[in-house]
């Protein structure tokens, strides 16, 4: 497991490290020149993982009536990131640690104990040792994880390499993938769910994963499929992660109404370039994104400024949110950004 890079400081309990060394030791990588290798998280995954894990030092233990997702300090999670980035493998995995894995606060570590993956009839060997005062986790008795997206192209982007993760390593022993849900043993499933296949909506879901929520809007139906699975989870006591591109502000999607919600239990990642660089600029561009794609070392910058550059010749807004990771109205748009707020600037109508 590699350590966060120095901007980013662990001060807080969480369950995230726990968490990685556990997706290390079960998930390979599943695609690339490195696959099958362990899954080890880059700087801004481990960091996003140690949030989303972030535990209340307050959190009691209760052991016959377990605290779950109120032990923790953030209530979901949030992660802006451009293409390529590896927001779907990052989910896949994830979505793996929640539904086998050690998921749940179960209690402070006095000293000496361990999680012990032998406990769950896991053969892998897997075995973590708890420092004194760190949390315990433990996984779900019958998970229910679903995996949202607009269409099936688009939830595949998390669905395939959770089924190249399953398939390559000890996983394999204890999930049944299949194209539609992935069975756990008896009682627990890995569901995929889209607009069209929403049915599942309504069952006991622990965990979900919502994907490319920038174009999740009212018009397509989304809106309403996201806010639907999230009070399901909420209901069982588990909590959400959604990922997403730079959106479109004309649209008013998933991603716009999280990340301007005033509620202050809602982990937000985004790495928003610094405004003085201008993305038409071929120089500031390649600042731009060596700035975004910090981390992600498998990501081939030339091929990202090619595909960028062709884009800008056609459609410069989507080049800058897909690639420059800011958020900028799309062509279409009835008004110049910014336009509404320079003319009302001092008024009442400007807020």
């Amino acid at each position: 497991m590699s350590d966060p890079a120095p901007e980013f400081v662990v001060d807080f309990p969480t369950l995230g490290y726990l968490w990685a060394d556990w997706i290390e030791a079960h998930c390979p990588i599943p695609d690339g020149f490195h696959r099958g290798e362990p899954y080890v998280m880059s700087d801004w995954q481990l960091w996003c993982t140690l949030n989303h894990g972030r535990l209340k030092p307050t959190a009691p233990w209760v052991p016959l009536n377990p605290v779950k997702g109120p032990a923790f300090h953030y209530r979901r999670s949030q992660v802006i990131a451009p293409q390529k980035t590896g927001k779907g493998p990052w989910s896949a995995a994830m979505a793996a640690e929640s539904a086998l894995g050690p998921d749940l606060f179960a209690g402070w570590a006095c000293g000496g104990e361990t999680y012990n993956c032998e406990t769950y009839s896991c053969g892998c060997g897997f075995v973590y040792e708890y420092e004194p005062g760190e949390p315990m986790g433990m996984p779900w008795p019958t998970p229910l994880v679903q995996m949202l997206a607009t269409s099936e192209d688009q939830v595949d982007n998390m669905w395939r390499p959770l089924m190249a993760m399953v398939k390559g390593g000890p996983l394999s022993e204890r999930i049944r993938p299949g194209e539609e849900f992935m069975r756990i043993g008896d009682d627990g499933r890995i569901d995929k769910v889209t607009s069209s296949a929403n049915t599942r909506l309504g069952n006991p879901t622990t965990s979900a994963f919502q994907d490319e929520t920038g174009i999740y809007t009212r018009s397509n139906g989304m809106t309403k499929v996201a806010r639907t699975m999230r009070r399901g989870v909420a209901g069982m006591g588990g909590r959400v992660i959604e990922t997403s591109n730079a959106w479109d502000p004309a649209e008013m999607s998933v991603a716009q109404e999280t990340f301007e919600s005033k509620s202050t239990d809602i982990f937000r990642f985004y790495r928003e370039p610094p405004a003085e660089l201008k993305y038409a600029n071929k120089r500031d561009r390649r600042k731009i994104h060596e700035y975004v794609y910090e981390g992600s070392w498998w990501v081939d910058l030339d091929s990202i400024e090619g595909e960028a550059a062709e884009l800008m010749q056609t459609d410069p807004a989507e080049a800058e949110r897909f690639y420059g990771n800011r958020r900028v109205r799309g062509l279409g748009t009835w008004l110049p950004e910014g336009l509404w707020e320079k003319a009302y600037a001092g008024t009442d109508l400007a807020a």
